[in-house]
C-alpha cells in the first residue's frame, strides 16, 4: 500500500473525532464513579455496541479472517463458540451483575464487587484479582497494539516500531483524558463502523468476482476443504479435543472485566433485554462476515498470503477494491476495532490499580480527584508495558488474544458465576477458584498439554476449587446471602 493522501485525510478525520470525544468527557469526569462507570448512565444502544466493540477488537477484522483464510469454515467453530458465549453472558449474567454490584456498596470494579459481596476484611479479594487483571490485560492490550502496528505498517509503509507507537498514542490519549464515557461513546461509533466495514468488504469482493455463486465456485475450485468445517488446514480431521478447544472460547465471556463493566454501567437492568437483542444481532452478523472475509479473500487475492501476513487479508482486500478515501474510511474501522478494545482494557486495568491497589494498600483516604489521576498515570504505565510486549512484529494477534482471553475466563468466570448464582460459595472458595483458574492457564499454556486450549482445564479446575473449598468452609453469613437471594428472586 502507498502513503496516499486521501487515506491519510480519512484517518486524520477519524482520529481527530475520537480525540475530541476524549477532550469533551475530560471536562465531565470528576469522580471515580464517572471515570470507571460513567456514573451508571449508559443507554441500551451504547451499552450493547460498546460491549461488543470492546469485545471483538482488531482480531475480528484481522485475526479471525486470517484464520479463515487458511482454514475456511473450520474457523467458524470459534465464531459459533463466541456467539453462544455472548448470548449466555447477556441472558444470565448481565441483569444480576448490574443489580448485585449496586447492592454490594455500589461496587465499581470486579474485585470491588467480590470483596463487598463476601465482606472480605483482608483485602485479598481485591488484591489477587487485581494482580490477574493487570497481568492478562498487559498481554491483551499488547495484542491490540500489535494489530495497530500492522495496520499502519501495511497502509503507510512505516517501520513497524513507528507504526506501533502511532497507534498506541491515540488510544492512550482519549482513554487518559475522558475515562469510561469517552471509551464507551467512541466504542459505540467504532462498533457501527466495524459492522458496516466487515459486511462491505466481502460483499464488494464477491460482486467483483461475478456474484455469490461464482465466488463460491471459485473458492471451492481453489480449496474444496474450505467447506468442510471438520477439516483442518493441514488436511486432517478435526478431533474432539480440538473441537472443544475452539468452542471453549465461549466460556471466556463470563470472566472478561472489560465486557462485564458495561453491564454494570447501564442506566437500568430493565434496558438489558433490548441491549441483548442489539448485541446478538451485531455479533451473529459480524462474526459470520469475518469468516467470509477470509474465505472470499482466498479466491479474490491473486497473490497468496503466508505466515503472519494472513492476518492482513482484510487490509489488502480493502486497498485493492476501493478508492483511497473510501478505503481510508473502511480501514479506520480496523483502527476503531483495535482502539475500542485496547482503550477498554487500559481503563479497567488502570481502575484495578487505583481502586484495588492504591486505595486499599497505599492511601485509604485518597480523594476522588486523586484516584482519577492515579488511574490516568496507571494508563500510561500499563500502556508502556504493553508496548514492550508488542515490539515483536512476528506476534500473531489471535494467539495473544487467546492467551489473555483464557486467563480472564478461567480466573474470573467461575468465580463470578458462583458469586451470582450459588449462595453456598464462600470467600475462601472464590479466592481458591480465582488463583486456581489463573495459575492453571499460565502453566498449561507453557506446556500445551494434549493440544487442549488452556481455558478448558482452567475453567474446570477453578469450578472444582470453588466447590471443594466452599464445602469445606463454614457457610457464609445469612444476612448478605439472603439479601442477594431476595433480589435474585424478586427483581431479576
Amino acid at each position: 500500500m502507498t502513503n496516499n493522501m486521501a487515506i491519510i485525510i480519512a484517518f486524520i478525520v477519524y482520529l481527530g473525532l475520537m480525540m475530541l470525544i476524549g477532550i469533551y468527557y475530560y471536562r465531565r469526569t470528576r469522580s471515580m464513579a464517572d471515570y470507571i462507570l460513567g456514573n451508571r448512565k449508559l443507554g441500551a444502544w451504547v451499552t450493547s455496541l460498546s460491549a461488543e466493540a470492546s469485545d471483538m477488537s482488531g482480531w475480528m477484522l484481522m485475526g479471525l479472517p486470517g484464520f479463515a483464510y487458511i482454514a475456511g469454515l473450520n474457523a467458524g467453530w470459534i465464531a459459533l463458540g463466541l456467539a453462544l458465549g455472548t448470548y449466555a453472558n447477556w441472558k444470565f449474567v448481565a441483569a444480576r451483575l448490574r443489580k448485585y454490584t449496586e447492592l454490594a456498596n455500589n461496587s465499581l470494579t470486579l474485585p470491588d464487587f467480590l470483596q463487598n459481596r463476601y465482606e472480605d476484611k483482608s483485602n485479598l479479594l481485591r488484591i489477587i484479582p487485581a494482580v490477574f487483571i493487570l497481568l492478562f490485560f498487559i498481554i491483551y492490550t499488547s495484542s491490540g497494539f500489535v494489530a495497530g502496528g500492522k495496520l499502519f505498517e501495511t497502509i503507510f509503509a512505516l517501520p513497524y516500531t513507528q507504526a506501533l507507537f502511532l497507534g498506541a498514542f491515540v488510544v492512550v490519549f482519549y482513554t487518559l483524558a475522558g475515562g469510561f464515557l469517552a471509551v464507551c461513546w467512541t466504542d459505540f461509533i467504532q462498533g457501527v463502523m466495524m459492522f458496516f466495514a466487515i459486511l462491505l468488504v466481502p460483499a464488494a469482493a464477491s460482486y467483483l468476482l461475478g456474484g455469490p455463486s461464482v465466488t463460491l465456485a471459485a473458492i471451492y475450485t481453489m480449496e474444496p476443504s474450505f467447506f468442510n468445517p471438520f477439516q483442518k488446514p493441514d488436511g486432517s480431521t478435526l478431533g474432539f479435543i480440538e473441537f472443544i478447544s475452539l468452542m471453549g472460547w465461549g466460556l471466556g465471556y463470563f470472566g472478561q472485566p472489560h465486557i462485564l463493566v458495561r453491564f454494570m454501567a447501564i442506566r437500568s437492568s430493565a434496558e438489558l433485554g433490548r441491549a441483548m437483542h442489539i448485541a446478538m444481532t451485531w455479533v451473529a452478523i459480524s462474526l459470520a462476515a469475518a469468516v467470509l472475509v477470509g474465505m472470499v479473500g482466498r479466491a479474490y487475492l491473486t497473490e497468496p498470503l503466508f505466515g503472519t501476513a494472513t492476518e492482513t487479508v482484510f487490509l489488502v482486500m480493502t486497498d485493492s477494491i476501493f478508492n483511497p478515501f473510501i478505503a481510508g474510511l473502511i480501514l479506520s474501522a480496523v483502527l476503531a476495532a483495535i482502539m475500542s478494545t485496547a482503550s477498554a482494557q487500559l481503563l479497567v486495568a488502570a481502575s484495578a490499580f487505583a481502586q484495588d491497589f492504591y486505595r486499599s494498600l497505599l492511601h485509604k483516604n485518597a480523594s476522588q480527584g486523586e484516584l482519577v489521576w492515579v488511574s490516568r498515570l496507571s494508563v500510561l504505565a500499563i500502556a508502556a508495558l504493553s508496548l514492550t510486549l508488542a515490539m515483536n512484529p512476528e506476534s500473531l494477534i489471535l494467539d495473544m488474544v487467546a492467551y489473555a482471553w483464557a486467563g480472564f475466563g478461567a480466573a474470573f468466570g467461575p468465580a463470578l458465576l458462583a458469586s451470582l448464582f450459588w449462595r453456598r460459595a464462600t470467600r475462601n472458595g472464590i479466592l481458591a477458584g480465582i488463583i486456581t483458574g489463573g495459575v492453571t492457564v499460565l502453566v498449561w499454556k507453557q506446556f500445551a498439554l494434549f493440544g487442549l486450549y488452556e481455558i478448558i482445564p482452567g475453567f474446570i479446575f477453578s469450578l472444582c476449587a470453588i466447590y471443594i473449598v466452599s464445602r469445606l468452609d463454614k457457610e457464609p453469613a445469612k444476612s448478605i446471602t439472603d439479601t442477594f437471594d431476595a433480589v435474585g428472586k424478586s427483581e431479576i
